[in-house]
């Protein structure tokens, strides 16, 4: 027999139709401000129950996602509002039985694969460029011309011989 698991209370699904809110007129009451007066509904359906939302304000989810009507399976995991629920049901589903379908991703492909035009580069060292910088060739030039004059001046001293007397 299926049931409906809420903060440790167990609660059969006996009937065709379970309603579940925070109204008193609901079979499941659920006496938490984040659920609707009349939030969602369980009705049989083959051997299972669908659960829907009957617009309720915060929602219902199944598993994690939001949903407004699904077929539950043994151990789904329901949220009404804020309120933590599980469905139970005395036929275990066993690995031969199909996983449910998941809703197909919608994705569209990229028009361009172009760098976008304000798009910077995150490196904090500046971009290389292919031009060197005539001032820095010139001035390296001057460098080594200097560091050779340099060299020849005190080859010229050492080599200097003090006047005979």
């Amino acid at each position: 027999m299926p049931k409906l698991i809420v903060s440790g209370t167990v609660h059969e699904l006996v009937e065709e139709v379970i309603t579940v809110g925070r109204a008193p007129d609901n079979i499941i009451v659920l006496n938490d401000s984040s659920v609707s007066g009349r939030h969602a509904e369980l009705r049989v359906s083959e051997r299972s129950y669908t659960l829907r939302d009957v617009g309720s304000t915060n929602g219902t989810q199944v598993n994690g996602n939001s949903t407004a009507n699904t077929l539950l399976r043994h151990g789904d995991r329901i949220r009404f509002g804020a309120v933590q629920a599980r469905f139970e049901t005395d036929v275990v589903m066993s690995a031969t039985q199909p996983l449910p379908v998941a809703d197909k991703a919608q994705a569209k492909s990229a028009a361009l694969s172009t760098r976008p035009a304000d798009f910077a580069n995150a490196s904090p060292f500046r971009a290389r460029t292919k031009e060197r910088d005539p001032g820095r060739k010139w001035l390296f030039i001057l460098l080594a011309v200097a560091l050779l004059a340099l060299l020849a001046a005190i080859a010229a001293v050492l080599t200097m011989h003090a006047p005979a007397r």
